[in-house]
């Protein structure tokens, strides 16, 4: 399916960035105990909340490894069967920072909840998990251009009698929806007037459930869905579509976060990712693409864009 929103470098309105790959609400309850995990932090550096030049890249330079955190969750960024980190983020990752002279990249998994909290912890040194861009994320940490913009599909029965293909036709049709945990796609259905969302662990049994019947469709990305359903004779994925919030697209414009107190990092890993852009995304392709990411999710929105900067 076309992109139609996909290179569009020009201001989105904010009311269209409000929600995350991770929920909104997941993010407030992330914020609200940042501060007391933020007290771990050595005194001598600056606080979050001043925007600072930062010298960690050096330091990190100088160590030679960096700290990712990621959420385990394929394929946007999870550990591999080697111990080493993998998916779209942090492969992208280890490119930029071989790059700024940084070889050995350590991943340390979490909660996606506890993503911003253990990054202004300084459990890690940024976070490579593909996280939604959103106003709110953006008072919290620094963040670079989005790397990707990706759009929602539903997991349906084979066929998809229903003819099921955006929020507003399960409200309508008065369908069954599932979703996963703190997902974006929540509050996508609230949005559109869907009161009743069954919440389950993971596509996996999301999938099951559609196939049992249990639900009509189950919600989700569309590179989330079409893995979900490859090779089964019980399901199939419906068409990617844009999600609509207020009459208005809801980007799911995902990209790396740095602390606030680390500009010069940000601005300097940023610097990489936009030359991996260069000539039609060819470069950022190979590197995204064996993870199921195509030249219809890539992106020239900003992070001042999507902050509403």
């Amino acid at each position: 399916m076309a992109r139609p929103h996909a290179h569009r470098s020009e201001a989105v309105d904010r009311s269209a960035r409000g929600l995350s790959r991770r929920s909104l609400f997941a993010g407030a309850v992330s914020l609200g105990i940042a501060g007391s995990l933020g007290a771990a932090g050595c005194s001598r550096v600056p606080d979050d909340g001043k925007v600072l030049g930062g010298s960690l890249l050096d330091t990190l330079r100088d160590q030679g490894s960096v700290k990712i955190g990621i959420a385990s969750e394929p394929p946007f960024g999870y550990v591999g069967d080697d111990g080493q980190a993998t998916g779209e983020a942090p492969a992208i990752a280890k490119v930029i920072l071989k790059r700024l002279g940084i070889d050995d990249v350590r991943p340390v998994p979490v909660d996606f909840g506890a993503l911003i909290p253990g990054l202004k912890a300084r459990q890690f040194d940024m976070v490579s998990a593909g996280m939604y861009i959103n106003p709110v994320r953006c008072e919290q940490v620094l963040f670079a251009d989005p790397d990707y913009l990706m759009l929602d599909a539903f997991i349906v029965k084979k066929g998809n009698p229903h003819g099921i293909r955006t929020y507003d036709d399960v409200k309508k049709k008065g369908l069954e929806l599932a979703t996963g945990k703190a997902t974006a796609q929540t509050d996508y259905a609230k949005a559109a007037g869907i009161g009743d969302v069954l919440v389950l662990p993971d596509q996996v049994a999301g999938l099951d459930a559609v196939a049992q019947g249990r639900v009509d469709a189950f919600a989700a990305t569309r590179i989330t869905v079409k893995s979900a359903v490859a090779g089964s004779a019980r399901v199939s994925a419906t068409e990617p579509f844009q999600p609509v919030v207020d009459g208005k697209p809801a980007y799911g414009a995902g990209g790396f976060a740095f602390r606030q107190s680390e500009r010069n990092f940000r601005d300097a890993f940023n610097a990489e990712l936009l030359k991996l852009k260069q000539d039609d995304y060819r470069e950022l392709l190979q590197i995204v693409g064996p993870f199921g990411f195509t030249r219809d999710d890539m992106t020239g929105l900003t992070a001042k864009e999507l902050c509403g900067r």
